[in-house]
């Protein structure tokens, strides 16, 4: 009878507890059959084995197993900055992966491209017959890196975090964390000294750091679409950029539609880079916050191919004739790599009369095999895949020389 009464009191005092709880904050365990069965990093994941296991074959499952492991970060030193930091990162094991080269292995496609003797990489002939007798000129060749970008990376099978960079004197920090991989696209689109650059998609600003680190641009237009990303775009530029420069006419930050850039500037930039907005399938994989997988972008998803091809077609029409142009993509998707490149190749030749030739970028990736894992026989452009041992990535690029 005891036990009764107390029971009785329990069930009591939670019906006052309940009566004294706003309506608006109590929750009914039928309204959880509203929220989605399937979370967006499951979705991409089916995804991804259905395609990309046809894509990749033998590749895909370390692929796989890298991209649902903790990835690796490279610390892109800021040269702008006072404080001296490299010689701290190396003395933890960090080593200049730019710099650390294998030159040797490189050597070959170089000769190749001096003697004349061999076509070396060029693409093969694809639906839009991309000239395989469209030769890499060895004095415009992607292999002169910039001394100035500097990233340290720690060695393969090494997946120690940088600790967070701290502020010198003038409130500049000393150095970016970023995918490693993603300096690659920069240091083929070989800035040279007096060079025009524009960065067509910016934001959230690690590659446009690396193209203000070689100290050799003239005129640097940073683009991207998004209000608030071009917001969080000039946060960083601050962030590691001297005032001065910020406010000089050499730097312009614009927030406007990429895809209209050819109406905007047309025949204007020595170097045009194009990393356009894609699946970003690591993030696609691990985070729930925007994730391009959730079922209310499902529209937005399965047109990205469209816009990457519109803002590669603006690039392009952006350069001025014998400018280079790199289009890069943090996907391992075909869709959003190489179909996009051929068709803004075919556009650009059918619709603007714009001749475009494919850069050999064999010698750049041959250079870099110690630090990254790239994908091999690619029939147009460079992928570097995701692996256990060189967990960065995914990193596609392609190089165009605009002939005309």
């Amino acid at each position: 009878m005891a036990a009764l009464m107390d029971t009785r009191i329990l069930l009591r005092k939670i019906k006052d507890l309940r009566c004294l709880t706003p309506k608006r904050t109590r929750v009914k365990a039928k309204w959880a059959a509203t929220r989605a069965k399937s979370p967006a990093t499951s979705l991409a994941l089916h995804y991804f084995d259905a395609t990309y296991s046809l894509q990749l074959g033998q590749q895909w499952p370390s692929a796989r197993a890298a991209l649902l492991s903790e990835r690796k970060y490279g610390a892109l030193i800021n040269s702008f900055s006072h404080k001296a930091v490299q010689a701290d990162l190396q003395a933890q094991g960090c080593r200049d992966f730019v710099s650390h080269t294998d030159q040797e292995a490189a050597q070959p496609f170089l000769e190749q491209e001096a003697g004349g003797e061999s076509e070396g990489r060029m693409e093969e002939e694809s639906s839009v017959s991309l000239k395989k007798s469209d030769r890499v000129d060895q004095e415009l060749s992607p292999l002169r890196l910039s001394p100035n970008i500097k990233c340290l990376v720690f060695p393969r099978g090494d997946i120690t975090r940088f600790k967070a960079a701290r502020p010198d004197m003038s409130g500049l920090l000393a150095y970016y964390l970023m995918d490693a991989a993603s300096v690659l696209p920069c240091l083929a689109l070989d800035v040279q000294e007096g060079h025009s650059v524009l960065d067509l998609c910016a934001a959230p600003g690690g590659k446009t750091l690396a193209l203000l680190q070689t100290h050799s641009i003239r005129f640097l237009c940073v683009n991207d679409a998004s209000v608030s990303r071009t917001l969080r775009l000039k946060k960083v530029l601050h962030s590691y950029v001297p005032k001065e420069l910020l406010t000089s006419e050499r730097l312009r930050i614009t927030s406007l539609d990429g895809t209209k850039w050819g109406e905007i500037e047309r025949n204007t930039f020595d170097r045009v880079l194009v990393d356009v907005p894609c699946t970003t399938d690591r993030h696609a994989l691990m985070e729930e916050d925007n994730n391009i997988f959730n079922k209310s972008r499902t529209g937005e998803r399965r047109k990205l191919p469209q816009l990457q091809m519109e803002l590669l077609l603006a690039g392009i029409e952006a350069a001025c004739p014998g400018g280079e142009i790199v289009y890069s993509t943090c996907s391992l998707s075909q869709l959003q790599n190489q179909y996009v490149v051929e068709q803004a190749v075919h556009l650009a030749r059918e619709k603007h009369g714009i001749h475009l030739q494919v850069v050999n970028l064999r010698p750049l990736t041959h250079m870099f095999r110690k630090t990254f894992h790239f994908a091999p026989d690619l029939h147009l452009g460079e992928m570097v895949l995701p692996h256990l041992a060189a967990n960065f990535g995914p990193i596609y690029m392609c190089k165009l020389r605009r002939l005309s």
